[in-house]
């Protein structure tokens, strides 16, 4: 006779072991819950919740810097020329706490307002030696260059906004219409001519302490010119 296989007993789980069920709490309960998760979130890690910060904002100074000039100085203001301080102020922009000047420029009246840690694109006014320089150099021959017109008139035009006086005084000396070599001049020339001459004139003002006619009297006699300029 064949053997009767054997059947595997499948044993059943017990009926006291019930299916774990998620317990749901009840919508009033959930809020209070989130909250505290949150608050022991924000122990473990402070930068959890940024926005509800409030960030304190500080008003920054500017670079440190000595100053140099003081109130009722001359001073050279290179794209301008000489000016004189008229105050020294501060004030806080964009949250930074700044110091200035407030430059009032005669020829054209105009207030400039340069920082102090700006100061370096400012110079003093020159010196009696530097003066007498400058009319040693109107007295020399002026020197004429063969290129073309539009390339000398913006070499020019840099050198008189360069706030070199030594630079200022070329430019007057080689525009000068009054000479044996230079007869005449375009309208141009004549403009940057008068730009130079009078930035030149308003320094030899500032450091000789003199009228502005004496002081125009002296250039133009070391510039040999026979009609003077009209202001």
């Amino acid at each position: 006779m064949p053997k009767k296989k054997k059947t595997k007993k499948v044993k059943k789980a017990p009926l006291s072991k019930k299916l774990k069920i998620k317990k749901t709490l009840p919508l009033k309960n959930r809020k209070n819950v989130s909250t505290k998760k949150n608050e022991i979130s924000f122990k473990k890690n402070p930068n959890y919740s940024q926005e509800e910060k409030i960030e304190i904002k500080k008003i920054k100074k500017q670079a440190t810097a000595k100053r140099e000039y003081n109130l009722k100085d001359y001073v050279v203001y290179p794209k301008h020329g000489v000016g004189k301080i008229t105050a020294v102020e501060k004030a806080t922009i964009g949250q930074i706490d700044i110091q200035f000047y407030k430059i009032f420029i005669e020829k054209e009246k105009l207030t400039l307002t340069v920082p102090i840690n700006q100061q370096a694109n400012l110079r003093p006014i020159s010196s009696i030696n530097q003066i007498n320089k400058c009319i040693s150099i109107l007295k020399s021959k002026p020197k004429i260059k063969r290129t073309m017109w539009s390339r000398r008139a913006q070499e020019y035009d840099q050198k008189i906004n360069s706030g070199k006086i030594y630079e200022l005084a070329e430019v007057v000396k080689d525009l000068n219409k009054n000479t044996d070599i230079i007869a005449d001049q375009s309208y141009s020339e004549r403009q940057l001519f008068e730009k130079a001459y009078e930035r030149l004139k308003s320094e030899f003002e500032a450091v000789l302490k003199v009228s502005p006619e004496d002081v125009q009297k002296k250039m133009d006699k070391a510039l040999g010119r026979n009609q003077t300029i009209s202001e």
